[in-house]
């Protein structure tokens, strides 16, 4: 599991951190786990399995065993589903056998890690089958702070493409952008004569397209527009630039979006709205 990584991530500080915060490091009375101390020998050991309940799309399996490695550095596990891959109800996803204590520690942290980033990847895999290969599914910044890198990761196991990853690798000119600037031109003009390398312009109007890619944008956001301006706003493109539709995107209207001819369409709710998957984790003594 070495080898187990995500840029712009540092997994060993997210499992020292997630489980510092459930022992209550630094607390008065904190730093262990009381139930499993008070309850389980030290030396006893369990064997265990996590499962799925659901038909999920898997993401979080590497990080959900960091957890038991670090604490308990010698137990054995057994990954068994690749991330990415679709499980059906009752599939096994992992076996663990080692010391008790350090199982049930870990047991919580581990599974709404896996929970949560299953329940995104499980959410975007839907979304991009109702697409029906039409364009490509991108994810937004509307991450639960701190697990952006975690939850973009999600994301591309359930088969999206990333938007950019923060306020660093591309600009995005908005309305209000647009509105301090005095037009879509002048704004996307001023970036351009900064040297940003990518430039993405949202376009409420269609009278916006011509002076955005005039001016040099490299990427067109069509916001909230239906399929039939969609449409519209694509044969005004002409293929210049890649465009988006963002806004008004649910799982019922995405395959009509997807099939406008855009390029790519954005959703937030795939990070914003993704409900756990039911994983369980059951133990046995050895």
């Amino acid at each position: 599991m070495s080898t187990f990584a995500i840029p712009g991530f540092d997994l060993a500080t997210f499992v020292d951190v997630t489980l510092a915060e459930d022992l209550g490091v630094g607390l008065p009375g904190g730093g262990h786990d009381v139930t499993s101390e008070s309850v389980i020998e030290a030396d006893a050991r369990f064997s265990g399995v996590m499962d799925s309940r659901d038909a999920i799309t898997v993401a979080g399996l590497p990080i959900a065993a960091a957890f038991f490695r670090k604490l308990d550095p010698a137990m054995e596990i057994e990954i068994l589903v690749e991330e990415g891959a679709s499980a059906q109800p009752g599939t096994k996803l992992m076996r663990l056998t080692g010391n008790a204590r350090a199982m049930l520690t870990g047991e919580r942290s581990a599974l709404n890690t896996v929970q949560h980033l299953s329940g995104i990847a499980t959410m975007t895999r839907d979304y991009v089958d109702a697409m029906a290969g039409h364009a490509t599914l991108l994810d937004t910044r509307k991450t639960i702070p701190g697990l952006r890198h975690l939850e973009k990761y999600a994301t591309r196991m359930g088969g999206a493409r990333n938007h950019r990853m923060g306020l660093w690798d591309a600009a995005m000119i908005k309305d209000n952008h647009v509105l301090v600037a005095g037009g879509v031109g002048p704004a996307v003009a001023r970036a351009r004569a900064a040297g940003v390398a990518q430039i993405i312009c949202e376009v409420d109007h269609l009278d916006q397209i011509e002076p955005a890619i005039a001016a040099g944008a490299h990427h067109l956001l069509l916001d909230n527009m239906g399929p039939d301006r969609l449409r519209e706003a694509v044969a005004l493109v002409a293929g210049r630039v890649p465009t988006e539709a963002s806004g008004g995107v649910n799982l019922s209207t995405i395959g009509a979006i997807a099939a406008s001819g855009v390029t790519y369409v954005s959703v937030g709710r795939l990070t914003q709205s993704a409900p756990a998957a039911d994983i369980g984790l059951d133990f046995s003594p050895l």
